[in-house]
């Protein structure tokens, strides 16, 4: 079922959502060579706790990190460990944090040092799909809308739209209705109505859009192995637009 949350509660969202992209900004300073996934962990841990929330994820499932960690052709839910980063790479970071019952949801995808060419025009290119989908979202507007203006983007560059994953109701419960793909027919798809929170959340791929599991039962790879970005925000549908709750 789709809800419609009040005034109160998107009061709540907003501060849990703000939780989540202070997080995104606090890390920022230590995504450098050298540092291990677990480090990254702790440290969001941490700061989302020093809020008085706790982390999303943390037992998610089963899920044991407290943020997600994926690296080049990871594309999503990358355990966090004793991996180190090194110059080059794209690190994929999704953060959640629950306050008061609620919850904010929002990832992004850092280089980490210098990287190529190539994969700074992905980051770019995601980012922008990000955007193009948030763009659509105003009440009447269909949830097809939004994964039309995504998929557009990533025609434009040639990446890969991963389908198996979409974006997704937030609220009380850390995914709720309705899902929200990043592909889709404009003016299909359920109709966004004022007061709904949902993640926007395009994962793009530099080559093939086919993904597989790996053994660890989470973490999500592109089968070429070519790289992946992940963007995303928690955003409450407007009469006229949206607003971002995890704003960064």
């Amino acid at each position: 079922m789709i809800t419609i949350k009040t005034p109160r509660e998107i009061a709540i969202m907003r501060i849990a959502g703000q939780i989540v992209g202070d997080t995104h900004n606090y890390l920022k300073q230590f995504i450098k060579s050298g540092v291990t996934t677990d480090q990254l962990d702790k440290l969001a841990n941490d700061f989302i706790i020093s809020k008085d929330a706790t982390p999303s994820f943390k037992n998610y499932d089963g899920y044991p990190g407290s943020i997600c960690t994926s690296i080049n052709d990871e594309v999503v839910h990358g355990i966090p460990g004793k991996r180190k980063l090194r110059e080059g790479d794209i690190i994929s970071i999704d953060i959640g944090a629950c306050y008061k019952g609620y919850h904010g949801d929002s990832a992004w995808s850092y280089p980490v040092g210098k990287m190529s060419e190539e994969k700074l025009e992905l980051l770019k290119g995601t980012e922008e799909s990000l955007f193009a989908g948030l763009s659509a979202i105003k009440e009447g507007a269909h949830i097809g809308d939004i994964g039309a203006r995504v998929s557009e983007v990533a025609k434009k560059y040639n990446f890969g739209v991963v389908k198996e994953l979409v974006g997704h109701g937030v609220g009380t419960h850390l995914h709720e209705e309705p899902d929200v793909p990043n592909y889709g027919n404009v003016g299909k798809g359920p109709i966004l109505k004022e007061g709904m929170v949902i993640a926007v959340e395009p994962m793009l791929n530099l080559g093939t859009a086919d993904v597989c599991i790996l053994d660890d039962g989470w973490t999500i790879v592109t089968d070429d192995e070519l790289p992946s970005a992940h963007f995303e925000h928690t955003v409450v549908v407007l009469k006229d637009g949206y607003e971002i709750l995890t704003k960064r």
